[in-house]
């Protein structure tokens, strides 16, 4: 295994992670299960191809359209929310993925059943990237996520989303809009999941169909319910984990879909929270690492 399979790897988990935040604002705050993920990731890589292979534009100016297009999808897509919930809001975003599939290889505009190639490596200051390069590109993307996803937890739109998922009714009672926050959730989730297929589409360099099937919706949300509903680091430790198992176990890449289907039933029934979610298997240790740390720089202050 060379270092640079290991940065693809890591490169690979990074933009997984970036969408799994996406989701997690979400299924984790208000409860919108979406078993359809793959169609707004195929929306960002599809634009961004699109924009770069056929427009001439650059990684970096196609980046923000793409981005602002699966934003765009993503409200109009969170229309039926407001209409819909539970498990009907759960078919339409089934169907969304298989329209989105089917758009994608029926129409030759998108490259049909033989897909987009030739999706070059971005440049920088007129430098193509490697392997490093992207990686490190990845990784500031990924961070910026984070910051954002911490920055809007402490706002008061996650408290209204949560109240939302949790109680509709009770959350209009108390004067929160939730028909706008049903919204902004798809809104701000499928800017995440686009930015992550911009990532992914330059970093494989081409792009089929079937990349984006519903096994990868069921992907996704098992990411998520693995890590933790409703949590950062959930997110960030489903996506990183559950993408380098069969990487570290190769024999279970040929069954990925069975392990993933037996890992959601049992982390459901034993860890409905998730890993790391509030009370979960992980929890506990993620919070005493920060208490001792926390602790040590207090002590390091007073010495």
């Amino acid at each position: 295994m060379t270092f640079g399979y290991i940065l693809s790897i890591c490169t690979f988990a990074s933009i997984y992670a970036i969408l799994i935040l996406g989701l997690n604002i979400l299924t984790g705050y208000t409860k919108q299960v979406s078993l359809g993920h793959a169609a707004f990731f195929a929306i960002g890589a599809y634009a961004q191809a699109l924009l770069v292979t056929k427009a001439g534009l650059t990684f970096w100016s196609a980046l923000p359209l793409s981005i602002v297009l699966s934003m765009a999808i993503g409200i109009v897509m969170g229309l039926p929310s407001l209409r819909v919930s539970d498990d009907f809001l759960v078919l339409t975003t089934i169907g969304l993925n298989f329209i989105v599939m089917g758009i994608t290889e029926y129409f030759d505009f998108f490259g049909g059943a033989m897909g987009i190639i030739g999706i070059n490596v971005p440049s920088f200051m007129g430098h193509p990237l490697g392997t490093t390069g992207y990686f490190v590109v990845t990784l500031i993307f990924l961070m910026l996520a984070i910051y954002i996803s911490y920055f809007f937890s402490k706002t008061w739109g996650r408290l209204a989303m949560e109240a939302t998922g949790e109680d509709e009714q009770a959350a209009q009672a108390l004067g929160i809009n939730t028909a706008l926050y049903k919204i902004y959730a798809f809104a701000l989730s499928s800017a995440f999941t686009g930015l992550a297929g911009v990532l992914w589409a330059h970093s494989i360099g081409s792009l089929f169909p079937r990349n984006f099937s519903f096994e990868m919706s069921v992907l996704f949300l098992s990411m998520l319910v693995f890590g933790g509903l409703g949590t950062i680091r959930g997110a960030i430790f489903g996506a990183f984990f559950l993408y380098l198992l069969p990487e570290c176990f190769r024999f279970i890449e040929s069954y990925r879909m069975l392990v993933y289907g037996a890992l959601l039933t049992v982390i459901v029934i034993l860890q409905p929270n998730g890993m790391l979610g509030r009370g979960g298997l992980l929890d506990g240790c993620f919070f005493k690492l920060k208490k001792r740390g926390t602790e040590t720089q207090g002590i390091s202050k007073m010495g």
